[in-house]
């Protein structure tokens, strides 16, 4: 799938910033296996083995602290930005004072950012594709417009290509605060069927492919659905998910009881159903799915492990 990672180190040895490289950066590293030079910005010096033993080059520095980010400017040729804005306010300072820092120098020739499908709001279940209008109902998802705009804004200015993935809800069985196991252990309800609302999803590993693939293939100022194929309301996710990895099944509740039992974050994604296509996914950047709906992961994961080891306690 990456044959043209390796053509190019043969010419010329790749330089990446991975700027905020958490879970999903340290998959895109295990991706790239020592092909390309690979920078790690991380505001935490105690993580700077941790990103070394992983392959990285570790920088530290915090987006929140300008006069921190003076060595990134004319460093990397390609940028994936996967920091998230701050926790308040309507904009993104810490994405403003990455590009303020990327514009000393030569710009990178792609910059690829990690943003929310949250920009869209509540769509009412609708199906559509990378061309509707955005319409933020939080703080939360104005701050990722803000960023995005920028960015794109940037990118014009500049002449770097910025590719922007709208990324929905990440999963997988091995991430930390992304296994859907864990919530469904916990015996949280689901609202009833009349209520529900469709989510989107993407496994962490399909999407660490799709970051890699839009470094490389991700057309100018381009927005892009990384959203798997699937098409599934929530309460229907959950108890899928229980099912298949022998959990009780999710009770169900009408959305007048929700408050009662979820945080208001959590109300705020009940507030909202849209369904993605994701043709520039798997056309343009040509990303097979290796899961194409949570399924295919819950069923290779139960095929590979006895299920008294994947069912987490009850708890």
């Amino acid at each position: 799938m990456f044959s043209n990672l390796s053509r190019q180190t043969r010419q010329r040895r790749e330089r990446l910033l991975i700027v905020g490289c958490g879970d999903v950066g340290q998959r895109v590293l295990r991706l790239l296996k020592g092909r390309w030079t690979v920078y790690a910005l991380t505001s935490q010096a105690a993580r700077a083995a941790e990103l070394r033993a992983m392959g990285a080059i570790p920088l530290v520095g915090n987006l929140d602290d300008p006069a921190t980010l003076a060595r990134l400017a004319g460093l990397a040729d390609r940028v994936l930005h996967l920091a998230p804005p701050p926790s308040q306010g309507h904009q993104d300072p810490r994405t403003r004072h990455l590009l303020e820092a990327l514009s000393r120098q030569a710009v990178p020739l792609h910059l690829v950012y990690a943003s929310t499908t949250g920009v869209y709001g509540d769509c009412g279940g609708a199906r559509f594709d990378e061309t509707r209008a955005v319409k933020p109902r939080n703080d939360r998802a104005w701050r990722r417009v803000d960023a995005e705009q920028q960015l794109r804004a940037w990118g014009r200015r500049s002449g770097c290509a910025v590719t922007v993935l709208r990324v929905p809800g990440i999963y997988a069985l091995n991430r930390e605060g992304g296994d859907p196991r864990d919530r469904v252990a916990r015996g949280m309800p689901v609202l009833q069927h009349e209520d529900d609302v469709y989510t989107n999803h993407i496994h962490a590993d399909d999407l660490a492919r799709a970051c890699l693939l839009a470094l490389l293939k991700g057309r100018p100022q381009r927005v892009v659905h990384a959203s798997d194929s699937s098409e599934m309301r929530m309460g229907d996710y959950y108890t899928m998910v229980a099912e298949m990895a022998g959990l009780p099944v999710p009770r169900r509740i009408r959305r007048d009881e929700a408050a009662a039992h979820f945080s208001p974050m959590q109300m705020s994604f009940l507030g909202e159903s849209r369904r993605l296509i994701n043709r520039r996914l798997t056309g343009e950047l040509g990303l097979k799915l290796r899961y194409p709906s949570p399924r295919d992961a819950l069923e290779e994961a139960l095929s590979e492990v006895p299920a008294d080891a994947l069912t987490p306690p009850l708890r």
